[in-house]
């Protein structure tokens, strides 16, 4: 049986994903940046950036299927199928913030 997702479990899941978003926002940025050579990124930065997303995917779809193996309630579905974008997106918009602003590398 499908399990309802709780109005704490939708704000819970809310929050995560406005983070992400925000973060997701600061890297598109920073990276656009870099592209136009105002923010110091390495030369891999745009293969590294489009490796990631189909790593990312793959473990989507891993972790959505596992949740949903599981039994998971939608909210369990839903933050599992977040976790590996998010975890990518906090450590991208770590990583790039510090390098900064000036020339590339």
């Amino acid at each position: 049986m499908f399990k309802v997702m709780t109005p704490a479990e939708a704000i819970r899941l809310t929050m995560k994903t406005s983070m992400m978003l925000g973060q997701a926002q600061m890297v598109i940025a920073m990276r656009s940046f870099g592209m136009m050579g105002m923010w110091r990124v390495t030369p891999a930065e745009n293969t590294r950036m489009m490796a990631e997303k189909i790593e990312a995917s793959q473990e989507v779809v891993l972790a959505t299927a596992a949740a949903m193996a599981r039994g998971g309630s939608a909210a369990m579905v839903a933050d599992a199928a977040l976790k590996p974008v998010a975890r990518r997106t906090a450590a991208n918009a770590k990583r790039l913030s510090r390098r900064g602003p000036g020339t590339p590398d």
